[in-house]
Order: structure tokens, then sequence, then C-alpha cells
């Protein structure tokens, strides 16, 4: 049986949708979830990059160029680079007329001036001052010991395993044999660090902490007692159960968590270097009259132009001007692209923050308590743009208001059903939480049940104890048992 093998070449003509990403469009999609401060440092690498983007200073008069984009951005009219989830995909950017674009600047080249520098000035670490870590405090506490050198060895690495807390993180057998040390001489040299400022520094529980706090201030027999036999139950406030186990009274009870209370959990808290975020807001929203007045931030921001001298090369008709002229059109086309997204950007900001001001307007009005509910849905059918769009756009962008300086996603919320009139966003729900929660009696406080009972009564929200519950522990507030005060 022989077995036959053909081939054939046909062409087929075939319809079909794709969605062409090109590189004008991945970049102003980049542009626009990029912070403020992500987006100058953007801007400094592409004029870093690209010899012909050039910024625009104060006593510069802008372009033809400059102007209308500015103006249309303001008008909320430019062209979009983001196209909207209607728009063909297979559209591309007409041919550029490059003459007809450098006849609207001035083919003067820049003036090159002398460049002040004082390099005999000191620089700024100079003037700040170290801050000292609880880490440097425990070695220079170690230095002045009378401890033998191989000891000092030992206390450098018990010091090195204590935690920003002042907690000792590591077992005394793994300090042994970090140290090369017998176990007897690395308890000996702990004892030694545990007497170091601050008081409860080097503890290996919550326990010990508390106990060496209550001997170095003297505290009386029942504390200690309630600190070695009866933490837990001081934890979750079960007095009588305390009572029951030391068989002391009621209030011997209080007074000792009165005294414990007092003393300090976390011996390195002084010492701890908190990070602070600074937010530098992109948009400022003021009341004029009955209007709001929204304004993007324009400070700090880069205003980019086409270099003038790059111009003239262009339009150099020598042969050194003809051999890179094709490199200045590549870098040109490049130059405008990064302009023009970046207006984009500011474009669709402007359109967004325009769009939660208009849904958010009894919360600019009268506060948190009104926020309405308000999904990406919602802005992107307001704005004619694509949901995903608005999220790039509200990722790590903040906006100044009247009831002070939000996130735009803070807007965005899920909505709670009420008896009668509009929906309440969630946030909303939980600041009336937090509100009534800090009206209630400390010696009695309120069940997430009484809660809920409460959210009914008043703003006739129809939400469960469950969903109080839920609330509370997201907005770190303890459960009623816990919140319960006895001095």
């Amino acid at each position: 049986m022989a077995l036959e093998i053909r081939q054939h070449l046909n062409q087929e003509l075939r319809l079909t949708q794709e969605l062409v990403m090109t590189p004008q469009l991945q970049q102003a999609i980049k542009l626009l979830q990029l912070s403020r401060l992500e987006l100058v440092d953007r801007i400094q690498e592409e004029m870093e990059a690209n010899p012909l983007l050039d910024e625009l200073k104060e006593d510069d008069a802008p372009s033809v160029e400059t102007e209308i984009e500015a103006e249309a951005v303001a008008r909320g009219e430019a062209e979009p680079l983001v196209p909207a989830a209607t728009e063909s995909p297979e559209v591309q950017p007409p041919e550029f007329d490059w003459e007809q674009y450098l006849a609207h600047y001035d083919l003067t080249p820049l003036s090159e001036g002398p460049i002040d520098r004082d390099d005999d000035r000191p620089s700024v670490e100079s003037f700040l001052a170290p801050e000292t870590t609880l880490h440097d405090h425990l070695l220079w506490q170690l230095r002045l010991s009378a401890l033998e050198p191989q000891d000092q060895e030992i206390g450098v690495v018990v010091v090195g395993n204590v935690d920003d807390d002042g907690y000792l993180r590591a077992t005394v057998e793994e300090v042994s044999e970090m140290a090369g040390a017998p176990v007897e001489r690395v308890e000996a040299v702990l004892a030694v660090v545990q007497d170091f400022d601050p008081v409860g520094v080097a503890s290996r529980d919550l326990r010990e902490c508390l106990r060496r706090q209550a001997e170095e201030k003297g505290l009386g027999d029942i504390v200690r007692r309630v600190i070695e036999e009866g933490l837990r139950h001081l934890e979750t406030k079960n007095y009588k159960r305390l009572c029951k186990e030391l068989d002391i009274t009621f209030e011997e009870a209080v007074d000792a968590a009165r005294e414990i209370s007092s003393l300090e959990p976390r011996p390195g808290r002084d010492f701890s270097t908190a990070r602070i975020d600074y937010v530098v807001p992109d948009v400022y929203v003021s009341r004029e009259g009955d209007e709001y007045v929204i304004r993007l931030n324009e400070e700090g921001l880069p205003r980019l132009r086409v270099s003038p001298y790059y111009q003239s090369l262009l339009q150099n008709d020598t042969p050194q001007g003809k051999e890179a002229r094709g490199y200045i059109q590549e870098r040109m086309q490049s130059a405008l692209w990064l302009i023009k997204s970046i207006h984009q950007r500011q474009q669709t900001l402007y359109k967004v923050a325009q769009s939660i001001v208009t849904f958010q307007r009894e919360f600019l009005d009268r506060g948190i308590g009104y926020l309405r509910p308000l999904i990406l849905r919602d802005v992107a059918e307001d704005i004619g743009m694509h949901e995903s769009t608005v999220s790039r756009v509200t990722t790590s962008k903040y906006m100044h208001t009247p009831q002070g300086t939000f996130e735009l996603k803070f807007f965005f919320s899920s909505a709670i059903q009420r008896r009668d009139g509009e929906d309440l966003a969630s946030r909303s729900v939980k600041a009336r939480i937090r509100d009534i929660v800090s009206r209630e009696e400390p010696t009695e406080p309120l069940s997430d049940l009484q809660i809920a009972e409460i959210l009914v009564k008043e703003f006739g929200l129809k939400i469960a104890r469950r969903t109080v519950s839920k609330y509370r522990e997201a907005m770190g507030i303890l459960s009623s048992s816990s919140r319960r005060r006895y001095f």
C-alpha cells in the first residue's frame, strides 16, 4: 500500500479585529498611573535621554502649540490619546507637518550663560544631626561597661538581636552558637544588657519586660503577682477570674491594672524612626460662592517644549544638517508624543476630578457622613472613558478639598441600604460607627448589636451585627469587653 503526501499553497482573505497597542499609546497609559513624584522623575529621565526636550522657563514665551494645548486641556477639549471602548484601535496618527510645526517657533538658539557654582559651600548632609537608634544607644552603653573583651563581643551579638521594640528575638542558645561562647556566659552578659537604658530592654517576652520595670519602680507584690500569674486575664479585662485565681479583692485588681498600664510594653518606642509620608495633592478643590472650582497642581511639574536649537538644525540645508535630520525628526516625534501624553494625563485627571466633585457635592458641603456610594463605572460613563482608564488615573493621586486631603480612590465606596432616602457609602457608615463609639460610656461600652440598633434607629440603616463587627475590626476598634474601663 503506497502513502501519497501532497502539499498545497492557498490564499485566504479573513477579516479580524485586533487591538494594536502602539508605543505611543503604551506611553500614555503608563503616564496615567504614575504618581506626581514618579511623573517628575519620568520627565527628568526623558529630558536626559532626548536632547530635543527642553524645559520652558517662566521668562520664556510659550509656543503657540503649548498655548493651544493648555487651553484645550483647561476646557477638556484636547484630543484623547487613550481611546474610549468604542473607538477603533486601527486608527493611526496622521503624518506630521514639520514645516507648519516649526513655523510657530522662535528659531533663536538657546543662549549659553555662565553657571554660578559655589563648590566651597558645605553639603546639605553636614547640617543634619544623625538620629540615634536603639541599637546605637545600646552599643554606646556596652562600650562604657566594665565587661571583658570576650564578653563585649557576646554583648554585641545580644544587641544585634534586639528588635526596634526592644525585645530580644533570639534564644540564649542561638546567641551562644553565634558568639561561640558557653550558655552560662551568655546569660551573664544578657543580665548586664538588661540593666541598660531603657528599662526592660532585651527582654524575651512581655512578662519579663513588665516585671523588670515593676522592680525598677518598686511596685508592690500584688502587681508583680498579676504580671507573673494573671497577665492573660488582664489582657481580656476578666477581673473576676483574676481575683479568684490570685485571691485578691476587686479593688486590688483594679489598682494593680492601673499601675501596670503606666508601664511601657515597648521599651524601644522612644528610639523608633517611624517613616513619615508627605502627600502633595494633584488636584485642589476650593469653594467660590456656590460653586466648587477645580485646579490642577502644576507646581514643580516641568513645562516641556522642543528645543529651538534643534529646530534650526532641522532647517539647515548643509550636508551636516541633512545628515542629522533623520535623527532629529525621530527624536522630535518622541518629544511631541511625550508632551501630548502629559497634556492628556492632565486632561483625564481634570475630568475625573470634575466628575468626583459632581457626584460627591454633598460630602464637600457637609462632611464624611454624607459620602455617596460611587463605583468606577459611574465616573467612566460620566466622562466617556473606560473603567480601566479611571482606575489608572486614580492610582496614587490626591485631592485637597475643604474637608481635607484624600486619595482619589477614597471617594469610591460600596453602598449600604437605608429604609428611606438614598443609600450611604460604607465609609460613611464607618464614620458613624466611630462617632457612636466615641460617645459611649467607657464603663458601659456598647456591643455590636446595640450599635446596629442605633444605626437603624437614628439613620435608618439596614445593617447586621456581623457587618458592624467587620467594620469595627477594620477600623481597629476593640470589642466591647476590651473597651470597658474600670478606672
